[in-house]
């Protein structure tokens, strides 16, 4: 997802508080691309074996969140199907709409992650796990600490927390996906286990994949899976 970058976008700072940018952009892209995501990457092995690792790890019925779910496939409804109470939240809302239609047995609200911070509008509770499978790449690098903070907030004590990026030196470039461009961010694998670390988080585990989307103007991409528990 990351290879081919170009260039960089600037980008403004907002006064309160917290890095929140401007974000639209991204929205409107994945509405236009919606079920087309599903179909470039048709095989998910890492994702399905880091929800699996959930589905293991976890007391029956525990709730999760699903942070950027998406189309809602196949995380969201691997979890449900799994008898876990399953709230999804991505910033699109086409995506949220194709989760509705995907997974009606879970619940999917159109947020962006800042809206969960601990001094943000809206409060979901507390959840034994959140599952981030490609959505921090879709932030700045400034704002993923700030990201994974409200993750350890929204986690109960010894939470379960899996994520996925892809291993890149980039911050918020600009790159054609799909069709339409978006700005993604990454890290080396070393740097991301450090800032996940900083965050107040055990790495648990980490596996990774090299991953060839099913369209052509996607290149192949290094996947990193970190299976992580709360700390604190």
């Amino acid at each position: 997802m990351i290879d081919g970058i170009d260039g960089i976008d600037e980008f403004d700072e907002t006064d309160s508080g917290g890095l929140r940018l401007d974000r639209a952009g991204q929205a409107e892209a994945f509405d236009a691309i919606g079920d087309r995501y599903d179909e470039a990457f048709p095989h998910k092995d890492g994702q399905v074996a880091a929800a699996e690792w959930l589905i293991r790890s976890l007391p029956a019925g525990a709730r999760v969140l699903d942070l950027g779910c998406g189309t809602g496939l196949p995380t969201a409804r691997q979890l449900t199907d799994a008898g876990f109470d399953v709230v999804g939240i991505d910033l699109a809302g086409g995506m949220v709409g194709l989760a509705r239609q995907h997974v009606p047995a879970a619940t999917f609200h159109q947020l962006d992650i800042a809206d969960l911070s601990p001094d943000g509008p809206r409060d979901l509770g507390r959840f034994g796990a959140v599952a981030a499978f490609f959505s921090l790449l879709m932030l700045p690098r400034a704002e993923i600490p700030l990201a994974l903070k409200t993750v350890h907030h929204l986690l109960v004590p010894d939470g379960l927390f899996v994520l996925s990026m892809v291993e890149a030196d980039v911050d918020y470039f600009s790159i054609p996906f799909l069709g339409h461009v978006i700005r993604v961010s990454g890290y080396l694998r070393d740097d991301l286990r450090t800032v996940v670390e900083e965050a107040a988080f055990e790495i648990v585990d980490e596996t990774s994949y090299t991953y060839a989307p099913a369209i052509s103007d996607v290149p192949p991409e290094e996947q990193i899976f970190l299976t992580c528990k709360r700390l604190g």
